[in-house]
């Protein structure tokens, strides 16, 4: 995970000098080769020890780290596609279509640099593992849910995805140990899904959580995080890049179990049998 991607991820929860920071050094990095910290403080105008600061909640030591990762993210940089201008009501279709799919190569880029293989390594086993999973998540999350818990279950998988608050916290008060939750919340912060994996670890089930970078209530606790990302402010985009990234996590698993499990994969060809049987039957 290059420190860009890091910034980018938790730009909205940094401080006012920690933000001047941040956008100096995603602007100007390589300014920040030749840069002592002091040096930056004075370019920045912020303290020697905001940037000291600024390092360490970026989870470098200090300074020298953090230089030091700038310059070798520097180094392996290449050239990703980026939105230019948003979307408005004036773009024609053809304007539409480009600016949207530079939004979501940018996104699926961005949540591919987020994700360590460790952490989906560690989420398949415990999925494969578990007795019962429950998906929980609302809105637009919600959707992306009930779309792996179908993909699941045609692999022989226990996983039910219900979208209401209220009844993902009646099914998860009756896990055990050997159950578990897959938390997916956008912004980390969803209070009914933050309430289920906390109840969840009360009754000492396993939690996987697919949230934005950093910690938050919903990941805080949880045994594997993963992250997704969509950094498009305007409305017509954000729940679309959400879903955009949250269905490239999941789509991952999906694959990866599919992969490391033979019963998994005959199962899956015996849902696409029997399926493809009946429609062959109805025309």
């Amino acid at each position: 995970m290059t420190t860009f991607v890091k910034i980018k991820a938790i730009r909205k929860s940094l401080s006012r000098s920690e933000a001047k920071l941040a956008n100096f050094t995603l602007n100007s990095p390589n300014v920040i080769r030749d840069l002592s910290s002091i040096e930056l403080a004075k370019v920045v105008n912020v303290s020697q020890s905001s940037v000291v600061k600024f390092a360490q909640k970026l989870g470098y030591k200090g300074y020298p780290t953090f230089k030091l990762a700038v310059i070798d993210a520097l180094n392996k940089e290449t050239a990703e596609p980026r939105l230019h201008g948003k979307i408005t009501l004036n773009d024609s279709l053809s304007q539409i279509a480009e600016k949207l799919l530079a939004s979501k190569m940018s996104v699926l880029t961005e949540t591919k640099n987020l994700n360590e293989a460790q952490p989906f390594e560690q989420a398949v086993e415990l999925l494969k593992n578990a007795k019962r999973i429950l998906i929980c998540g609302l809105g637009g999350s919600a959707l992306v849910g009930k779309d792996f818990s179908y993909k699941l279950q045609k692999l022989g998988m226990s996983a039910i995805a219900e979208p209401d608050g209220h009844a993902q916290l009646a099914y998860v008060a009756t896990f055990s140990k050997d159950d578990l939750v897959f938390a997916i919340s956008e912004s980390g912060v969803t209070r009914e899904v933050a309430e289920v994996v906390a109840q969840a670890k009360k009754n000492g089930s396993k939690v996987i959580s697919v949230t934005k970078y950093g910690d938050t209530p919903v990941s805080e606790h949880a045994d594997v995080k993963l992250f997704s990302i969509a950094e498009e402010e305007s409305h017509r985009l954000s729940s679309i890049l959400a879903r955009t990234a949250q269905e490239f996590v999941i789509d991952i698993l999906f694959i990866a179990i599919t992969q490391s499990s033979r019963q998994g994969r005959k199962l899956l060809e015996k849902t696409n049998s029997v399926v493809s049987d009946y429609r062959h039957s109805t025309e």
